[in-house]
């Protein structure tokens, strides 16, 4: 069950929220005031990479392509 970030319009509270399916935004209100009147956020995340390095930076993409003996 994805989890969406939003603002409420009305009273600019910002809020998350577990919402089962996309249809479902329709009836998020605002935990605050009750309001209807809010607007999904655009959502950033993080990754972390055990070790701090990418593949890129040691010159190899982790993937080899074969010849077949020719």
């Amino acid at each position: 069950m994805p989890i969406y970030e939003f603002a409420c319009q009305n009273c600019a509270t910002p809020f998350e929220k577990f919402v089962r399916s996309f249809s479902a935004v329709e009836a998020v209100k605002c935990p605050e005031c009750g309001s209807a009147d809010v607007e999904r956020q655009v959502s950033t995340f993080a990754s972390h990479v055990k070790g701090g390095s990418s593949a890129y930076a040691s010159g190899t993409t982790g993937s080899t392509c074969s010849t077949g003996g020719l």
